[in-house]
């Protein structure tokens, strides 16, 4: 595959779920349960010292892309506002600083969760010589149609 170098800023999906911000929170804060939810995450583990959501407590995460190994990542809690936002930040030496965030906001339905990522630095020619072979032609596409079936696990988890 030829190398394909893209960019990669900031992109966010929504939907409304018929639940509370609490349990929606909590779902997400847990880190160790989005291998539940992401179609790309295998495994999320606590480490440092780390046992649950903290402001700067550490895990590590085991992804898979649309073909090849699981690449590994270790990310940091950098926003957690119980019942409204859970952010994380990961910064790879190739792969730039991204942020993921969830935002729950009222609705008349329940609860608006908001998904995205922005990248404050972005992912360097190397890394994208390391992830091509990995990965669609259109990471961004890919990764948004990733956060749409995100949300639409987590809704049928909590609706069910």
């Amino acid at each position: 595959m030829a190398f394909l170098q893209q960019t990669l800023d900031h992109d966010e999906v929504s939907l409304v779920m018929a639940s509370t911000p609490e349990v929606l929170y909590d779902l997400l804060s847990d880190v160790t349960r989005m291998r539940e939810f992401s179609p790309e995450v295998v495994e999320s583990r606590w480490i440092d010292g780390a046992t649950g959501p903290a402001v700067g407590a550490r895990f590590a995460n085991k992804s898979r892309f649309s073909r090849g190994p699981a690449i590994g990542n270790k990310a940091t809690m950098t926003v957690l506002e119980p019942g409204k936002k859970v952010a994380w930040s990961r910064t790879e030496p190739f792969g730039g600083t991204v942020e993921w965030a969830y935002e729950l906001l009222p609705h008349a339905e329940g609860v608006e969760v908001v998904e995205s990522y922005s990248f404050s630095r972005p992912v360097s020619r190397i890394g994208w010589l390391i992830i091509t072979p990995f990965t669609s032609r259109d990471r961004g596409a890919q990764m948004h149609a990733g956060m749409e079936e995100t949300l639409q696990r987590l809704r049928r988890y909590v609706e069910s």
